[in-house]
């Protein structure tokens, strides 16, 4: 395994540390683990702002859905494989990230003499220092990745041949690793090394690997690419007016700039999934939690999705490998970061499995659903602020910590109605036995019509496979690989995209 940094933080200390139940007139809530039920001001409806922190936001199923009505299968209809492309759980910031900075810059300037003498709600920090680890997964995101292989198993266990050994790939960071071996555990158990093989592809530059397409993508780690967080830094002088304002009036010593309050708001989910309960959360109303989840959409659109000149790039090499796989066909040639030393051998790149598990990152899964041309997420989010503000594009339902995209096969005995109902009694249309693919995504459907019109607007959102081929065709074409990544790429207009 290739190192990377691991630097574990402090261990948590709930039972101490929790100020639970925030108050005498507030109903005493458990933790369960993490400590969630936090009051937010404006908060009116008993919402959760942990549902509002877009890629740092805990598991949780998306609670709204992409528009499809969720459909039982229809009798006689089966389900024969599935693949599994499955985020990381809940981590430590990441090296050189933006809490990291604050917690460095804050413990320097009282080392240098600077009094700590923040008053009202920020008096905690008065005794407060950085703790957090680096880049590893912190408990709850091990919990996340083995309550979903048991969630996996219960949903495709009967899938699973018992006289085979499948093979399941992960990369080479501590993190990507510990997921897939967690998530193989729940669906497995503890000895599930008998039932599955880890196939490491190395996560580094110069190293081709589907599953972290950025590293062979010159320009996606450009400044061409920061079009998104460029906007999202706009959205948060906006957002965040209020609350400098009101946390500067605390810190008499400190000046704070925007960007030090964002990394405050920042702090709350990752010490929250670190040690079960953070003082930084209910520092802000529940109007710029809303605006917090903004900004990340706003970063995501612009640097891995449609809005990004790389974000297709980036994930094409993976759809090339679903699409082989689906064909039942190793890769001889590729034009993109997928490994063709691994993909063209059928040990390392089986095409007889019906369970195919795959460990990535957000950013990643990001692009791969831009390659496969998902356009439902393209609409352009403006940094002066939502709207509308039923946007499609939200990444707390799209890649929270251990997000998941479970695309399914399914044979039926005859053509599915594609304005079938859950309580039709009747599912099928005339016609021979017809195969189709289901993408489900945080446990909910994703219509492949609305974004693939060759699909047909169907009431289940699934797609004919064949047709589905006919309009992957040419999504190689449309990632144009080697310009995006390596190009002299100003903008999108340099792709011939809007």
């Amino acid at each position: 395994m290739c190192p990377s940094p691991t630097a574990t933080g402090e261990a948590p200390f709930l039972a101490a540390t929790n100020p639970a139940p925030f108050g005498a007139t507030r109903t005493f809530v458990a933790n369960a683990p993490l400590e969630t039920a936090i009051p937010i001001l404006g908060d009116t409806q008993n919402a959760s702002i942990f549902h509002l922190m877009g890629h740092l936001s805990p598991y949780f199923p998306n609670p709204d859905g992409f528009g499809a009505q969720e459909m039982p299968l229809p009798p006689g209809a089966r389900i024969g494989q599935v693949h599994v492309l499955h985020r990381h759980g809940s981590r430590y910031p990441t090296t050189g990230a933006g809490a990291q900075k604050f917690g460095t810059a804050l413990a320097s300037q009282i080392k240098g003499g600077t009094a700590a003498n923040f008053t009202g709600a920020l008096a905690f920090l008065n005794s407060w220092t950085y703790k957090l680890g680096a880049e590893i997964l912190v408990p709850v995101g091990r919990q996340e990745l083995f309550d979903s292989g048991v969630l996996h198993y219960y949903d495709y266990g009967h899938l699973y041949n018992t006289s085979t050994k499948i093979i399941a790939r992960t990369t080479t960071q501590d993190r990507m690793l510990k997921s897939a071996e967690y998530f193989m555990a729940g669906f497995f158990g503890l000895e599930w090394s008998n039932n599955a093989t880890l196939e490491l592809i190395i996560e580094e530059e110069g190293f081709n690997n589907s599953l972290a397409g950025y590293f062979q993508c010159e320009n996606s780690n450009a400044a061409v690419n920061e079009g998104g967080t460029n906007a999202s830094v706009v959205w948060e002088k906006i957002y965040l007016q209020d609350a400098t304002r009101r946390l500067q009036a605390l810190s008499p010593s400190f000046k704070l700039t925007v960007s030090d309050v964002y990394d405050m708001q920042t702090l709350c989910p990752y010490e929250t999934v670190a040690f079960g309960y953070s003082a930084f959360c209910n520092l802000f109303t529940y109007e710029e939690w809303q605006g917090f989840e903004y900004s990340i959409d706003l970063a995501f659109a612009g640097n891995n999705y449609f809005q990004s000149p790389t974000g297709r790039a980036v994930g094409i090499g993976f759809v090339q490998e679903i699409l082989a796989r689906l064909q039942n066909h190793v890769l001889t040639t590729t034009g993109t970061q997928a490994n063709l030393t691994l993909d063209n051998n059928t040990r390392t790149f089986p095409l007889n499995q019906t369970l195919y598990f795959d460990f990535s990152h957000d950013t990643n899964i990001a692009a791969i659903l831009t390659a496969f041309g998902l356009t439902q997420f393209a609409p352009l989010l403006p940094s002066s602020g939502p709207s509308p503000p039923s946007r499609s594009l939200i990444i707390s339902h799209l890649q929270p910590f251990a997000a998941r995209l479970d695309i399914e096969v399914i044979t039926a005995p005859h053509p599915v109605s594609a304005d079938r109902t859950a309580s039709s009694p009747n599912a099928y249309t005339e016609g021979p036995a017809t195969t189709y693919i289901h993408f489900i995504i945080n446990q909910r459907t994703l219509p492949l019509g609305a974004s693939l019109p060759g699909c047909g607007n169907r009431t289940d959102g699934w797609c004919e496979l064949q047709t589905f081929f006919q309009v992957q065709n040419t999504s190689l074409a449309e990632a144009q690989y080697e310009y995006s990544c390596n190009g002299y790429v100003n903008s999108l207009e340099d792709l011939g995209r809007p």
